[in-house]
């Protein structure tokens, strides 16, 4: 007569009648369904972890590069001696030709766009209220190119009036008490130049834009003036500070570091949004690792149920086994049978943790305002929700993770089973 095949069907219907336990056998059958549950419950726990990370990862790159710039060209600090009283001063780098530079920046392959800025420190005043501003001097055609900045759907007013005003941040308008038409004083320490020294300047401007950048520190303290205007005010007449650069790839810039050198000339510098940020990018990626080895303890924890209810169910099916091979089953089919016995659970396990994991991925923003608004602070984590964002790599690593435990666990008491003596196992029966 020749030998079944492995995992032949009948291997299959043996090990699926033993995973539903008869009553007098309920203790491998609460044992099953703990083991289920946990598998469940730590798969969901690992796709619902990643999603968060992921989706955390990517709206918070996603509001850096849809607010900044990718990279900015700025010139080295110069310094003076004062010739009557011999002090040593430094003064910030000004870029004089900024409209050929940002040409020859724009020139380069890759780069899509470039904006000559004018920045500053001010103080803005408005009912009362006062809050510090980072005040951003650019093109009207410029600001209109930035994604999060000139979004409709977020912003108030009409961003085509920014030329007769200013533009502010949601933050500012809100701890100010402004909306679209009101005005606010501008009170910059660097003002005026005079017979008695420098005097701060105050200007007001009328509010013609807000806009929500979907970043708290950005809303709560940007502030974008007309470029010739912000010239004026900040005694920057005829030269910019900066140069903001665009390319196709952010997450590349590094390759146009040395190009942009070359082409900005002498004395110039490179500062790129993985230099601002990117020390904060690796501890989330080494976060992310962190989490997934925790919890991959915790489904190693559930997996690790399995091997205890097969114990019990070789334990409770010694009988069986024994008149199983004394009818022909070999070592390996009662092997099989048990290893079966622990796959099906942790399939079942993992199915439905695939299932959980994913619904309540989808679902993550509904659960985090069924908490209320202080389950999430922007002020501390920077951006204003908690995304999820589910990627089929993630969850292929958390069903490979939970299958890959799952069988492993099952050898120890499968091949225990296999090894019975059919003698020993029917001698008291």
């Amino acid at each position: 007569m020749p030998t079944p095949r492995p995992f032949s069907r009948y291997e299959f219907l043996i090990a699926w009648r033993y995973l539903r336990a008869r009553r007098a056998e309920g203790g491998v059958s609460v044992m099953t369904w703990i083991s289920l549950i946990g598998i469940a419950l730590g798969v969901a726990a690992l796709i619902v972890t990643l999603a968060v990370r992921t989706g955390f990862r990517a709206e918070f790159v996603d509001t850096i590069l849809g607010a900044n710039a990718h990279t900015t060209v700025y010139m080295s600090p110069t310094s003076f001696e004062n010739e009557l009283t011999g002090e040593i001063y430094t003064q910030a780098g000004r870029i004089t030709d900024y409209d050929e530079m940002a040409a020859r920046l724009a020139a380069i392959d890759g780069v899509t766009r470039t904006a000559p800025v004018v920045k500053g420190q001010v103080m803005a005043t408005a009912n009362d209220g006062a809050n510090v501003a980072e005040v951003f001097g650019i093109s009207a055609a410029n600001l209109e190119a930035i994604p999060r900045i000139a979004d409709p759907e977020t912003g108030i007013g009409d961003i085509a009036d920014f030329e007769n005003g200013i533009a502010i941040g949601s933050g500012i308008a809100r701890e100010l008490g402004v909306t679209i038409g009101d005005r606010i004083r501008l009170i910059a320490p660097e003002g005026a130049q005079t017979a008695f020294g420098t005097t701060p300047r105050v200007n007001a401007y009328e509010v013609t834009y807000i806009f929500t950048a979907g970043r708290y520190d950005i809303d709560r303290t940007r502030v974008y003036l007309p470029l010739a205007e912000a010239q004026s005010y900040f005694n920057r007449e005829g030269a910019a500070d900066e140069i903001e650069v665009y390319v196709g790839d952010p997450e590349r810039i590094q390759d146009w570091t040395l190009p942009l050198l070359d082409a900005a000339g002498e004395g110039a510098q490179i500062w790129t949004w993985k230099d601002s940020s990117g020390s904060f990018l690796r501890a989330l990626d080494i976060e992310d690792d962190v989490m997934f080895i925790i919890l991959s303890v915790l489904v190693l924890i559930a997996t690790m149920n399995i091997t205890s209810g097969l114990i019990m169910l070789v334990k409770n099916k010694g009988r069986d086994i024994g008149i199983l091979r004394t009818m022909g089953l070999t070592e390996g089919s009662v092997l099989r049978v048990f290893f079966l016995c622990g796959a099906f659970t942790g399939i079942i396990g993992t199915i439905a943790g695939v299932i959980l994991g994913v619904l309540v991925s989808l679902n993550v923003d509904h659960i985090m305002s069924l908490l209320g608004s202080g389950a999430w602070d922007a002020s501390v984590r920077g951006i204003y929700e908690l995304p999820a964002k589910l990627r089929a790599i993630d969850i292929a690593k958390a069903v490979a993770l939970s299958l890959s435990l799952s069988f492993l666990v099952t050898i120890f008491p499968a091949s225990r089973a296999a090894r019975m003596n059919p003698v020993e196992a029917l001698r008291y029966e």
